[in-house]
């Protein structure tokens, strides 16, 4: 059992921002279907999640506690890694609270995470390749999104940090036929000269990723030879579209002004309540159907497993004994 005297908070940097969105952008080639609005909610749950991985192992180096990157199991994503402490693997549960109501409570009462109940999808539980002995954390980053038109413009007018970018289209990012998609041909309608990253895979199926300088209303062919294409990032907004042309396809690809997400997470805090064994979870979790409203969601999309958060390990035994183990 734990209090909240038990959590761990660690304050919230926007360079954790910028890696989340690294492996986001990354992700977008493994990543399942979503429909356009709900991928960039996706998008930035996943920047939140990976930004929680990379705090906590800053804090496990900053605190001296010994611990070892393996690759995630099963080996579903090459870029999805866990923390293993003490020959235990870590799977962290993550959960973005974005509600500002929310936040304040949480930060002004930390208690009321007690009562949340520690999630895990039961379809995840159940994945080939994971021991009894594996640890669920479980970790709530405080932070707001500015998903809206109108949140980004206020965004925008006040000079912070956003980071837009269009998911392209399935045909694009997992093609039938692995072939060159190329000449790749960027064309704007803007008045401004832009800058355009262009992100996808080459031959090997490895990353690939492009800057190209697009000078108002003209076409630019792209050099690099890309078999898939992911995702095109712009720094600010555009005043026009933006086309993108493979001769695969007969009609170009082209992206509005509202076709933008912005994926920039805000963060504030990240809070870790503690830990369980992934035996005793199984033992004690009770199921939470699809639907239903928790803590962190006002509607669960999945059936997940649960515990009461207040009935937790503290994280600080574990780090204590990952210690010991270390000096023997």
């Amino acid at each position: 059992m734990i209090n909240s005297s038990n959590f761990i908070r660690i304050p919230y940097t926007p360079d954790l921002t910028e890696g989340g969105i690294a492996f986001a952008i990354r992700s977008l080639l493994y990543s399942f279907e979503h429909t356009s609005s709900s991928l960039y909610n996706r998008l930035r749950h996943v920047v939140a999640e990976a930004a929680v991985e990379l705090a906590f192992r800053r804090h496990l180096s900053q605190q001296d506690v010994p611990f070892e990157i393996r690759s995630a199991t099963p080996f579903t994503d090459p870029d999805k890694f866990n923390v293993a402490l003490g020959g235990h693997r870590c799977d962290i549960k993550s959960f973005l609270i974005s509600h500002r109501d929310q936040i304040a409570e949480m930060r002004r009462n930390p208690d009321v995470i007690l009562n949340a109940p520690a999630l895990v999808p039961s379809d995840h539980h159940v994945l080939d390749g994971n021991l009894d002995n594996d640890l669920y954390l479980f970790a709530f980053l405080a932070g707001l999104t500015a998903a809206s038109q109108d949140d980004l413009r206020k965004v925008i007018e006040t000079s912070q940090p956003h980071y837009l970018i269009h998911a392209m289209p399935a045909k694009w990012r997992k093609p039938l036929k692995w072939n060159p998609l190329g000449p790749l041909v960027l064309k704007s309608e803007s008045d401004e000269e832009m800058l355009v990253e262009v992100s996808g895979q080459d031959s090997g199926r490895g990353f690939l990723t492009r800057v190209v300088h697009l000078p108002a209303k003209m076409r630019v062919t792209v050099e690099d030879s890309f078999y898939s294409v992911t995702s095109i990032h712009v720094k600010n907004m555009p005043s026009a579209r933006l086309g993108i042309h493979s001769p695969i396809y007969k009609e170009a690809h082209v992206i509005s002004a509202l076709d933008w997400g912005n994926i920039w997470v805000y963060g504030l805090e990240i809070i870790l309540p503690g830990f369980i064994s992934r035996a005793e979870f199984r033992q004690r979790a009770n199921m939470i159907a699809p639907n239903s409203r928790v803590f962190q969601y006002d509607r669960t999309k999945t059936k997940n497993l649960a515990v009461p958060v207040s009935s937790l390990n503290p994280l600080q035994d574990l780090f204590a004994r990952v210690r010991e183990w270390k000096a023997v």
